[in-house]
């Protein structure tokens, strides 16, 4: 398994300390935070796809990651949590797969234009400010008929968070999605599923009960 870390410098998307902070704090222990099985939707729609190279951006402590190894994708991963890549490489090697993980800003990884054939952001919640910037700097890292995959909370996602907070997920309904949000941050791609929907998520320990998603599935034009 290769290790890369690069360090982030300053640029105009960046994350703070406390962002990095609160994810370290989440991955510090030694049970997986969000378990070790994949997220349902994305073993869903890869089994779909040709075998290539993929993506994981947020990929925190590597499940989603190392079952795509399982499959046999080429796979890249990156977080600014140091705790997460520890926790992805013991279930890689767990796997006996192997994932090139980075920790580093977007901008900082050295990534290619059009390196991809996928690209998978599974409840890879940005800071409200930063998330369709970094959706749109993500583009250009997928080649023309590249496939996003995406399952995160959607703004109606507060009204099931109030009744329970086992749910998961962020609590400033700035930092969640609208269809009409994903749709701008991909206007260049054909959507092949985009909806909304309450699914019942069960998700280590952060994601259990009941929770409203935006889901999304686009190639890119």
């Amino acid at each position: 398994m290769s290790l890369s870390v690069i360090w982030p410098q300053p640029k105009t998307i960046k994350m703070t300390n406390t962002w990095t902070d609160r994810w370290n704090e989440r991955y510090a222990n030694n049970e997986f935070a969000y378990g070790e099985e994949p997220n349902n939707y994305l073993k869903e729609q890869l089994t779909q796809l040709p075998i290539g190279n993929i993506l994981f951006p947020a990929e925190g402590e590597g499940r989603n990651a190392v079952f795509a190894a399982q499959l046999g994708w080429k796979v890249t991963a990156f977080d600014i949590s140091n705790e997460g890549q520890k926790k992805a490489f013991q279930l890689a090697e767990k796997n006996k797969v192997s994932v090139d993980y980075q920790i580093g800003e977007l901008a900082n990884l050295g990534y290619k234009a059009e390196q991809f054939d996928a690209i998978a952001l599974i409840y890879a919640h940005f800071p409200a400010n930063l998330k369709s910037k970094l959706h749109q700097e993500l583009d250009q890292y997928l080649r023309k008929g590249g496939i996003v995959i995406f399952e995160a909370f959607s703004k109606n996602h507060l009204e099931y968070l109030a009744k329970n907070d086992k749910v998961g997920g962020p609590k400033d309904i700035e930092s969640l999605f609208s269809i009409d949000e994903i749709k701008a941050d991909f206007h260049n791609y054909e959507i092949i599923t985009l909806e909304e929907t309450v699914i019942e998520l069960n998700e280590g320990f952060f994601h259990n009960g009941q929770g409203s998603v935006i889901r999304f599935v686009g190639r890119k034009k």
